[in-house]
């Protein structure tokens, strides 16, 4: 059975949906609701049963990917906010269960898979007269082979993947007429809520703080200030990237808080791009860091060629030395402002969101959710003030500095 004849069920459901009366599609626009309680992801003999009980009928798709393998269940659209989807998971084949906002218009669920399974059947029932609406999936055994042949994401299922960016050469900012772009990315987000402790997630106070770096960025006129989200949605790391040299931003600051089960670490971190970690702790952030790219199947890292490769390295030549100067004052500028430094406050590892070779970019742990101090203060507003201050210190500094190079540099 082909790929294709295995998701007939899935397509059919999807025409039923949507040709529904004008009345049924005004229905499908309100966010369905998950009902936990009614609802599995349990092993049945060899195979793996998927059972999810809505508030109401939705347009679904379904498809495997591969390297990692995953399954991904598309909705439009499901609100999953304070719905904890991984207290259903008893099944040996799932290995890690996530859901949340994908896109404006849809919602995903991602599960791990620890072997090849293939889609056998799948299908959502009505009629309990409640009007709520039942996804029963099954997946059976396969072989790496088929489960590779059978994975890929379906057209439209990339969404949150901007066109390529055309950009024009232009003056630097800053110091120049021009102001400074500067774009912001708060860590994480959607269906990857980044680290946790004490209650507290990542994407949510990096959201919350790169919203008040931006309320100081824009009292001084000699900033421009761009984010790559506003709001708790899921974004791609390469679109994350796209998205800078899409708005011509000048530097790149991307904003994480993460836990470590291990150590004490505290105190704020400045990150440079470089293929081999600073240290084991570099190496696991990086990891993490990348993992929500992994979890929604947009892992683009092996896509480029020769011939791009080579004009990457040469524009890294120039970009290089301008991130390490950004680094440099960035860490100034937080020890001005805060005094929280780490014991090591200049690293570098491999994060993807630094791998643009022609945006200055840094990536700024502001503190570590597993020590409850860094905790208390990335909660505090004052802090968080004085911490943006010092940023903008940074970025001041930085332009001017970075402004002066060209012209050092010419006969």
């Amino acid at each position: 059975m082909t790929l294709t004849q295995r998701l007939a069920p899935v397509l059919a459901g999807l025409v039923l949906l949507c040709a529904q009366p004008a009345r049924a599609e005004d229905d499908l626009n309100a966010l369905a609701r998950p009902d936990l309680e009614r609802s599995e992801i349990a092993d049945f003999g060899a195979n793996l049963q998927i059972t999810l009980t809505l508030s109401q009928p939705v347009p679904f798709r379904i498809f495997t990917l591969d390297a990692p393998r995953r399954l991904v269940i598309d909705f439009s659209v499901v609100d999953w906010a304070g719905q904890d989807i991984a207290a259903i998971d008893h099944s040996d084949v799932v290995d890690g269960v996530v859901a949340g906002p994908f896109h404006r218009q849809w919602s995903r669920v991602v599960m791990n898979l620890t072997e090849p399974m293939a889609l056998e059947t799948a299908g959502m029932a009505t009629g309990d007269g409640g009007g709520a609406a039942v996804l029963k999936i099954q997946l059976a055994p396969t072989d790496e082979k088929s489960f590779a042949a059978a994975a890929g994401a379906p057209e439209g299922a990339r969404l949150s993947l901007p066109a390529t960016a055309q950009v024009a050469a232009r003056p630097s900012g800053g110091a120049e007429a021009r102001p400074l772009v500067v774009m912001l990315d708060p860590g994480h987000g959607g269906i990857d809520p980044g680290a946790e402790a004490g209650g507290v997630f990542e994407a949510d106070l990096m959201l919350r703080f790169a919203l008040d770096l931006r309320g100081v960025l824009q009292q001084n006129p000699r900033f421009r200030v761009v984010m790559t989200r506003e709001s708790d949605v899921f974004v791609p790391l390469e679109t994350r990237v796209s998205a800078a040299r899409e708005a011509g931003a000048d530097v790149f600051l991307s904003l994480h808080a993460d836990a470590l089960a291990e150590g004490r670490a505290s105190g704020a971190t400045v990150y440079t791009l470089s293929e081999e970690a600073s240290d084991e702790a570099s190496r696991v952030l990086a990891e993490r860091h990348d993992r929500d790219d992994l979890l929604a199947g947009l892992d683009l890292s092996g896509q480029d060629d020769v011939v791009a490769t080579v004009l990457m390295d040469m524009a890294r030549l120039n970009t290089t030395p301008r991130s390490d100067r950004l680094a440099r004052a960035l860490v100034q500028g937080l020890s001005e402002q805060t005094g929280n430094l780490h014991k090591r406050p200049r690293l570098r590892a491999g994060f993807s969101v630094l791998k643009a070779p022609d945006i200055p970019s840094a990536l700024v742990e502001l503190g570590f959710l597993s020590n409850s101090a860094d905790r208390t203060r990335l909660r505090d507003p004052a802090w968080r003030q004085r911490a943006a201050v010092g940023i903008r210190n940074a970025l001041v500094a930085w332009a001017e500095e970075d402004a002066r190079k060209p012209r050092l540099i010419r006969p």
